[in-house]
C-alpha cells in the first residue's frame, strides 16, 4: 500500500507509516507543501495509486462526485493528541490493509473502521 497524508494530519503519522514499511508521502514533501491543492493531491493519488489519508471532508465530496482520489482513508477521530492518532493507526493497520483489498473508501474513527465503498 502507498499513502499520501494530507496537511490536516501530522507529518509524524507519515513517518510512522513509512517506518511500518509503507511507501508514504506527506504534503509537506510536495512542491507546494501544505498549500498543495486538493486537485493536485487527487491527481497524484490516481497517478501513483496512493491512498489519500485525510481529515478533510472535501475529499469525501470529490470521492462521491468525481470518483477521486484513487482510494480514501478518512480519519474521523475528532481532536485527539498526535500520539493517540498514531497509536490508532498502528493498531488498525492490518484491518486497514485487508479492507483496502476490496474497498476504496474507509473511515477510521476512535472506535471502529467503517467500510463505505
Amino acid at each position: 500500500m502507498k499513502f499520501l497524508v494530507d496537511a490536516h494530519l501530522p507529518r509524524k503519522l507519515a513517518i510512522q507509516l513509512k517506518e511500518a514499511g509503507y511507501d508514504t508521502r506527506h504534503t509537506l514533501g510536495l512542491p507546494e507543501g501544505n498549500r498543495t491543492t486538493d486537485q493536485f493531491i487527487n491527481n497524484l493519488s490516481i497517478e501513483e495509486q496512493r491512498i489519500v489519508v485525510t481529515k478533510d471532508a472535501d475529499f469525501v465530496n470529490s470521492f462521491w462526485l468525481q470518483d477521486q482520489p484513487w482510494k480514501l482513508l478518512l480519519a474521523s477521530t475528532g481532536n485527539i493528541r498526535n500520539d493517540e492518532l498514531k497509536a490508532l493507526f498502528l493498531n488498525n493497520l492490518e484491518k486497514i490493509e485487508a479492507a483496502f483489498v476490496d474497498a476504496r473508501f474507509i473511515e477510521l474513527t476512535q472506535h471502529s473502521l467503517i467500510i463505505h465503498a
